[in-house]
């Protein structure tokens, strides 16, 4: 006799289906076989399996098993196949007896030796398939049971152990569905508060235009200038998260197995700040079997690149498509992935190796070849793809000693919000969010320029020797101003500050 039930693989960020098909065989005695391209702790369910049926109560086999994983093309990794077999295994010499149609449910999970059932990674992806292919009940350990449930129209009964899965099977003691819960996307708890910087007015507002539009930022000053300060204080006026926005999160952190375990659903902008010494596969992703990076981590949120110009030539290189495109493709012989990075980048770094070159107050020890070698690091299709290049002065010790605060993170956040609408409004008919991403025809359409604009602009690609992807990246930035200014027009003044914001030399 043999059985079938649905499980579920996560492939990137999506799922696809995989039968379970279990069936016992005349042969030596216990043998338990898996098949169906199973990595090693798939293979290593084996052992699991059968400790969790005996200590549930339930004789195993003393046949051979043979379970096999379909399609048998598709490479099966991680646990979560766990609980399927078992259940197949069950079902196939009789001890218990599903009743709804195979087609109509699904079964996830890992089990412990003793029967409970653990959590699992990416458990959104495969409850959104589940909605997608009309499956009406999909069975999940209880800790992932809140986030199955972000999916309506789905059933979703969390499972703790073994026996009690198998209880509700057969109809002797139900397990209550999963509830839906409510979220909260407010950020109000700010930990760092625009209010509390002394000074820097002009990287504020820079900083105030990158949260706006979704722009990039280069903060270049001295060491204790307020570099990193200012850059964690950028959540704080960020927009709050839409529901489709947190999902998408939610969704990147269940597959990377990053998802906090009391936590079903990401209400806040990600912050992300890996350290210079990451390698490029942490940076944008990779692994045996890929997985997300830092920049999908960063997805909809800030990437936060401290020490910009310590980190490696190399992995910074990476990051040329991602700021472009707004996505990551990741080639690997198991097959070839494309993850999300719609990402904010804020970098931050030194202006020389000893930090004090420019300085007003302290000599700079670097050589000329030293502070030019040292701005090398970072190459010019990089710094083209930023759009804010702004200089952190040391702030004055009558501003240190000032008691007076600065504009809120509330104050700012509205300014950005009403920004955002504007965005959300003139973009409704498309697939943009914020005037960054938008494409070249669309810069075109939407960043109309006066006469008195194009001669400013005019003037300035041809003594600055800009770029065409700088000049579509000016427009985009003026485009905010405007919209920070609830002006409908690009107008000189917007131009003009756009253009403070590139880098002295290109």
């Amino acid at each position: 006799m043999s059985s079938k039930i649905l499980s579920a693989a996560v492939i990137g960020l999506n799922a696809e289906f995989v039968e379970v098909e279990a069936d016992t065989l005349s042969g030596p005695l216990g043998r338990f076989t898996i098949v169906g391209l199973p990595d090693a702790a798939v293979s290593e369910s084996r052992e699991r399996v059968r400790s969790a049926i005996k200590n549930s109560g339930f004789p195993f086999p003393k046949r051979k098993v043979t379970v096999n994983l379909a399609p048998a093309d598709l490479k099966k990794q991680g646990p979560s196949y766990d609980l399927p077999i078992a259940v197949s295994i069950l079902q196939t010499t009789g001890r218990i007896n599903i009743k709804t149609d195979i087609k109509e449910i699904i079964f996830v999970g890992e089990l412990a030796l003793n029967g409970q059932v653990r959590p699992i990674n990416g458990i959104l992806s495969i409850a959104i398939q589940a909605q997608k292919k009309r499956i009406k009940t999909i069975f999940v350990p209880s800790l992932n049971a809140a986030e199955a449930k972000l999916v309506k129209d789905i059933e979703v009964i969390p499972v703790g152990s073994l026996l009690e899965l198998a209880e509700h099977l057969e109809g002797k003691k139900i397990i209550k569905s999963a509830e839906e819960r409510n979220f909260n996307f407010s950020n109000e708890s700010i930990i760092f508060d625009m209010a509390h910087i002394r000074g820097q007015e002009q990287v504020k507002r820079a900083l105030e235009i990158a949260a706006a539009g979704g722009h990039n930022m280069l903060m270049s000053g001295s060491p204790g200038s307020g570099k990193t300060l200012i850059a964690r204080t950028m959540p704080s006026i960020l927009p709050d998260l839409t529901l489709a926005e947190a999902l998408e999160i939610t969704k990147i952190y269940s597959v990377a197995g990053v998802l906090p375990p009391d936590i079903a659903l990401m209400t806040s902008r990600p912050f992300r700040s890996p350290h210079h010494t990451a390698s490029g596969a942490a940076l944008v992703g990779g692994g045996a079997w890929p997985r997300p990076g830092e920049i999908s981590l960063a997805h909809r949120g800030i990437l936060f690149l401290d020490e910009f110009a310590e980190f490696p030539r190399q992995v910074l290189e990476n990051l040329r498509q991602p700021l472009e495109d707004g996505i990551i493709n990741v080639s690997r012989a198991a097959g070839n992935l494309c993850f999300p990075a719609k990402f904010v980048l804020v970098a931050a770094m030194n202006p020389c190796p000893c930090g004090f070159s420019g300085d007003l107050e302290k000599n700079c020890l670097c050589s000329s070849s030293q502070v030019a070698s040292y701005k090398k690091k970072i190459s010019g299709p990089i710094l083209d793809r930023i759009d804010l290049h702004v200089d952190v002065p040391r702030v004055k010790f009558e501003k240190l000693t000032d008691e007076r605060l600065g504009e809120s993170s509330k104050k700012i956040k509205e300014r950005v919000e009403a920004a955002r609408k504007k965005q959300e409004k003139r973009f409704k008919n498309t697939s943009f969010i914020t005037n960054s991403e938008m494409s070249s025809e669309a810069t075109k359409e939407f960043c109309a320029l006066e006469e008195s604009s194009k001669d400013i602009l005019r003037q300035a690609v041809e003594q600055m020797h800009l770029s065409a992807r700088i000049y579509f990246r000016i427009l985009k930035l003026a485009r905010t101003i405007a919209d920070l200014a609830d002006d409908d027009n690009i107008l000189t003044p917007h131009i003009a500050e756009a253009l403070q914001y590139r880098p002295k030399v290109e």
